[in-house]
């Protein structure tokens, strides 16, 4: 790919090097005790205490205070030894590019297009679906419309999944922000309110519909992309699709337990995801991307 010194998106947030807080948010009942608490006698010594101990220790004041409020920490802890290595930080400005070229795309294809965010972190995050680590791989929040990467994974996909590349670590993160174009289109609220309504086997059939539509439109967004930016070289396609076929739920499954079975598939088969996004990349037609009323996938 024909990447660097392009475009990089604004919208992107790196917590590399930070933790996800557990614990509980900040509660308002807590604010007429506390502030009694502080401005008493006992309450200055507190004071007192707490900046002497964190002079000494180099630990943040507010900490504390977060722990009174919330009853726990919440936010990010931040390793102060942390270094990103040169071959990371090549990768978060690769990924913060892809992003800026997906906006491209998708403001061109979509009227008032409401862009995501990208947060890159390392080990665990926190995000308003959750909690997660890096072996959740990349995901996609619709509650806070944030697309998470640990950029970790771009190794795991080439020294275990075998899906080398920098155009498959761009449909990766197409295919992320493909599941953004379902939240704005309320389609993943259509699909998240029919849990509970239908059986898991059923629920399963609609996830996998949910996964390919989000590869169709990595496909649509490389077939734009390559046509206003050109930033796709020989051998480029191959490795997206590559990259499909490594992570098909048949794939996987096989590879973890020696078996497969269909009726627990959430994402669809190595030949299901390959088929969408080659549709997606050969038409670049968002009509075409209906994967819940296809007779077949």
């Amino acid at each position: 790919m024909k990447w660097e010194g392009r475009r990089k998106s604004q919208n992107v947030e790196d917590r590399r090097g930070q933790s996800g807080g557990g614990g509980g948010g900040f509660n308002p009942l807590l604010i007429g005790p506390l502030l009694k608490i502080l401005f008493s006698k006992t309450g200055l010594i507190i004071v007192g205490i707490v900046i002497v101990f964190s002079v000494v220790t180099g630990t943040n004041p507010l900490n504390f205070i977060g722990g009174f409020l919330g009853g726990g920490s919440q936010g990010f802890t931040t390793e102060t030894n942390y270094t990103p290595t040169a071959e990371e930080d090549r990768l978060a400005e690769f990924s913060t590019i892809i992003l800026g070229d997906t906006e491209i795309v998708w403001n061109q294809l979509i009227e008032n297009y409401r862009e995501p965010t990208l947060v890159l972190f390392t080990g665990s995050v926190s995000s308003a679906c959750g909690n997660a680590s890096a072996s959740t791989g990349p995901f996609y929040c619709p509650g806070d419309e944030k697309l998470y990467i640990d950029l970790s994974f771009f190794e795991e996909m080439e020294n275990r999944l075998n899906a080398p590349g920098d155009f498959a670590q761009a449909y990766v993160i197409a295919h992320e922000v493909g599941h953004h174009i379902q939240k704005i289109m309320g389609i993943t609220d259509e699909v998240h309110n029919l849990r509970g309504q239908v059986s898991e086997k059923e629920y399963n059939q609609y996830s996998v519909k949910l996964e390919l539509q989000a590869d169709f439109l990595a496909g649509v967004w490389a077939h734009h992309s390559q046509k206003t930016s050109g930033m796709m070289e020989r051998g480029d396609l191959e490795e997206a699709l590559n990259a499909a076929n490594a992570i098909g739920d048949d794939r996987l499954q096989k590879q973890a337990t020696g078996r497969v079975v269909p009726d627990s598939f959430t994402h669809g088969t190595s030949a299901q995801r390959m088929r969408w996004f080659k549709k997606g990349f050969d038409t670049g037609d968002l009509r075409q991307g209906d994967t819940f009323s296809a007779e077949t996938l």
